[in-house]
């Protein structure tokens, strides 16, 4: 974990008067923890956007990049299986267009361009500074079902490996994640790996508050954190 090159992004963040990090620094973060996750680049222009996408592969993901941009698919700042480079341009323009009239005053910083991810099971990493406890981590489904089943469990970090298996094992759907009706498991290693790294994250770096890490995609063989959100500790 390169613990100087994540206090700088986070000192950044404070000199600009801001506790919720964008999603390139987060992912970013991710990146400097050993966390899992694809490449990225953060497009100023339509040919950046073409030319970052060509360089990843198709089909992509492009999203906003902005301050004042919380909920990016709410305003219409998401476009999702991009698989060419017209559908990148068109994107590239419509995204800007839905922002500044849903979010006139949103700083645009620019478009994050993404390998789209496969297809597999969605879970949440989570985590949260508790008063009594300190860092608590979660695990469950994740994407819509930790809304609609809040099948989660929580530990205190930091976590041992056995403590990551303990936590996955409990939740109601380990059986989707063991292989029900003859799927394939899920790489329950990658899981137990991203826990670990997770609690270990907020653990070294106090200034994380929450964060959460939804939905991590896990694969028979190996796991992808395609959303990240790290809010940080206000600083007067």
């Amino acid at each position: 974990m390169d613990l100087q090159a994540i206090k700088s992004i986070i000192e950044r963040a404070y000199s600009e008067g801001r506790n919720r990090l964008l999603e390139p620094e987060a992912k970013q973060i991710c990146k400097l923890a050993g966390l899992p996750v694809d490449d990225w680049h953060v497009a100023k222009t339509a040919d950046e956007a073409v030319n970052y996408a060509s360089r990843l592969g198709y089909p992509v993901v492009m999203k906003i990049v902005s301050p004042q941009v919380v909920h990016k698919s709410d305003v219409g700042g998401v476009m999702l299986n991009l698989d060419s480079e017209e559908k990148v341009r068109a994107a590239y323009s419509e995204i800007l267009e839905n922002v500044k009239a849903k979010v006139p005053e949103a700083e645009v910083k620019g478009i994050l361009v993404e390998r789209m991810a496969p297809p597999g099971i969605e879970t949440i990493v989570g985590a949260l500074k508790d008063p009594q406890f300190g860092p608590t981590i979660m695990f469950g489904l994740g994407g819509i079902f930790v809304e609609v089943f809040r099948d989660v469990s929580f530990r205190v970090a930091p976590l041992t490996e056995a403590d990551a298996l303990s936590m996955i094992r409990e939740i109601k759907a380990y059986p989707v994640l063991a292989g029900a009706r003859g799927k394939p498991p899920a790489d329950i290693g990658a899981l137990i790996s991203t826990l670990v790294k997770t609690s270990q994250l907020v653990v070294a770096i106090p200034e994380i508050r929450e964060l959460d890490f939804n939905p991590t995609i896990v694969y028979p063989s190996g796991a992808r954190i395609v959303d990240a959100r790290i809010i940080l500790e206000k600083r007067s």
